[in-house]
């Protein structure tokens, strides 16, 4: 936490790093329907709101400015490295890129764009073949790429904490979740029965541990 250089209003990298982000999820999800693109919608809107404050305007920092400031005095918080709040409050003392925070916050956010990569494959095949995809990870759940895209949010929520993020993630969470129910209902309108009986054997979001241990 050694860093005093400010490291804020670094409008560039708050475009590049969105753009970055946004582009990655967006060659996993590919987003066709209008479902589809507010669900991609909602979480570019998260990506960009995150990036302002890592680099473009610190609002959590500045509004928190008084309480961290009497909580963790000799912080300099406009450093890029105390903006990782959660090292900071925690008293992680080295470089926060290696705080227990961050290296969570890199496996949720990893794991999330491999669930939307792994998803896509075999929703996209079941698209063009016009059949339910129930194979693979939707064997487990009814949506992983809406879990994909949580996991993700929330692996930036443990790196990088704001008051604004946290204000959005769940009202994402509901989102995705109305999201899928109104998915269900238009599977139910298509495919009927065989619907029914898919949805009554697999779980919405998390999967079942037996399935887990199957799959291990």
């Amino acid at each position: 936490m050694n860093d005093t250089a400010p490291a804020y209003g670094i409008w560039s990298l708050v475009l590049l790093n969105s753009l970055i982000f946004i582009i990655f999820a967006f060659s996993f999800a590919k987003p066709q329907s209008a479902r589809d693109w507010r669900s991609f919608g909602a979480f570019s809107a998260f990506i960009v709101a995150l990036f302002t404050e890592m680099y473009g305007f610190p609002l959590t920092i500045y509004l928190l400015s008084g309480w961290l400031a009497s909580r963790f005095p000799g912080v300099d918080f406009l450093s890029h490295d105390a903006g990782h709040l959660l090292e900071v409050m925690f008293g992680w003392k080295n470089n926060p890129h290696f705080g227990p925070f961050h290296l969570l916050s890199s496996v949720f956010i990893f794991g999330g764009f491999i669930l939307l990569a792994s998803a896509w494959k075999i929703l996209y095949a079941a698209q063009r073949e016009h059949r339910l995809a129930t194979t693979g990870l939707y064997a487990r759940m009814r949506h992983p790429q809406y879990v994909g895209f949580v996991l993700i949010m929330f692996g930036f929520l443990l790196q990088w904490p704001t008051l604004i993020t946290l204000v959005m993630f769940p009202i994402l969470v509901i989102m995705y979740a109305a999201l899928a129910k109104r998915e269900e209902a238009e599977m139910v309108r298509q495919f009927g029965d065989e619907y029914r009986q898919y949805a009554a054997k697999t779980p919405r979001f998390l999967p079942k541990l037996s399935q887990l241990a199957i799959s291990a």
